[in-house]
């Protein structure tokens, strides 16, 4: 079906919208290390490849952390670089990105977000992605397929411009999105090709100018130096974002900012949240809407550089403000609650309340009763309350369930059995 835009329309999954990002991008080099639930991706990639659909070098490594390293290696010889992994994968080639970040050079990779063991889960959460808010990649959280392609091919307009010449991670929920299909618009070659050209300058290395890269620096001066060029190119990315969203909708038709609103012109209470789940939200606040309660949302689209200036701007000025994390720092409570409080401390129209909750751990629901309970706590909050600790979004129904878990998993260590003659024998 052709789409609105001159593109394609098909129902893909989060994954199949991650491989055909790559795809229009023109990648040349994936490195690749299978993991559930981001496999999808470079299965269909190795298939385009294997099939000739896709001009790109496919190679399985050992693990993520050879992978990342094989992606920083190719990207500083200029190729057009895409690799994609998940959950403790991430961690495992947590060292690699910290590196190949500080090399400077620009590639992409999707993350599949998956709750981090222990315990062992296949559900989303945040705190794989955020593991590596620090380490110099920019991050990109989507909540739809169509953004999850949309977002790979904004990602390369970032990380190669010269201002910038960075990694970027595009995140996307696992299961919720990954697996998900939904109506997505492909844009056309032709499109993809307007919006984002050939890779531009010099390769950073190659045969004829040799180049080290990881040198030992051992005056602090100099490090110091080198990784504050990081941050200032991470805020400029800010405005180069800016400048590539805003060809990207003259050119497919779609709009993409730092942080999106929703129902925020006259909200009094806001709910502030990331990633897939802000759908559920939306849901929620339309319902709280038809009662007369006026709620708005402000999804955090873009979480590395971070947008302060957009997030004091859409919460400054409102009754009440509640983040809802998606992730857990344990002694200290929901993340990105931490940096919106920072964020709105510097502001001089600092919102009435400020209220932090973690919610969707390992993927559990957040039902529509759990957000009137937000909603109706920031509305009988009052201003001179203690804001200090986060509340677990927890129903009593989850309470039962985890009762009745951990009931079944106990084994007694003794039983009462029926003896032969009908009376009670205790076994062991």
């Amino acid at each position: 079906m052709v789409g609105e835009q001159g593109g394609t329309r098909r129902m893909l999954t989060g994954n199949a919208a991650a491989a055909w990002g790559a795809r229009l991008a023109r990648v040349e080099y994936i490195p690749a290390f299978p993991i559930t639930p981001q496999t999808e991706i470079i299965e269909s990639l190795a298939a385009w490849c294997a099939g000739g659909e896709l001009a790109a070098r496919f190679v399985t490594l050992d693990s993520e952390h050879s992978m990342i390293t094989a992606a920083g290696a190719a990207a500083a010889t200029g190729c057009r670089v895409f690799t994609a992994t998940s959950s403790q994968g991430l961690l495992y080639g947590l060292e690699a990105l910290w590196t190949v970040a500080g090399w400077r050079v620009p590639l992409v990779m999707v993350n599949v977000s998956r709750g981090l063991a222990a315990p062992i889960t296949l559900e989303p959460d945040h705190n794989d992605i955020l593991a590596a808010r620090d380490s110099g990649c920019i991050q990109l959280h989507a909540e739809t397929c169509q953004e999850v392609l949309d977002s790979v091919l904004l990602a390369y307009r970032v990380a190669e411009d010269p201002r910038v010449r960075l990694p970027v991670i595009v995140n996307m929920d696992g299961f919720y999105l990954s697996f998900t299909r939904e109506p997505v618009e492909v844009p056309t070659p032709q499109q993809a090709a307007d919006f984002l050209p050939e890779a531009q300058g010099e390769p950073e290395f190659r045969a004829s100018r040799p180049l080290a890269q990881g040198v030992a620096v051992l005056q602090g001066a100099l490090y110091s130096h080198f990784r504050y060029q990081m941050h200032l190119a991470q805020e400029a990315a800010l405005a180069v974002h800016e400048e590539a969203a805003a060809d990207f909708e003259q050119i497919c038709g779609r709009r993409y900012g730092a942080v999106e609103a929703y129902r925020l012109e006259d909200a009094e209470l806001v709910l502030v949240m990331a990633g897939s789940f802000a759908t559920k939200a939306r849901a929620a606040i339309d319902v709280l809407r038809s009662e007369g309660k006026r709620v708005g949302l402000l999804r955090l689209r873009m979480i590395r550089p971070w947008p302060a200036a957009a997030v004091a701007a859409a919460l400054g000025h409102r009754r009440g403000v509640a983040v809802i994390d998606q992730n857990l720092s344990p002694g200290l409570g929901g993340i990105l609650f931490q940096e919106v409080a920072a964020t709105l401390a510097r502001s001089a129209r600092r919102p009435g309340v400020l209220r932090s909750f973690v919610g969707g751990l390992g993927g559990k629901d957040i039902s529509l009763g759990e957000f009137r309970h937000v909603v109706d706590v920031l509305a009988a909050a009052s201003d001179s309350e203690d804001l200090h600790g986060s509340e677990l979004l927890f129903t009593e129904a989850d309470w039962q369930q985890v009762q009745s878990l951990v009931q079944l998993a106990q084994f007694p260590e003794t039983q009462a059995v029926p003896s032969d003659d009908g009376r009670s024998e205790v076994r062991r």
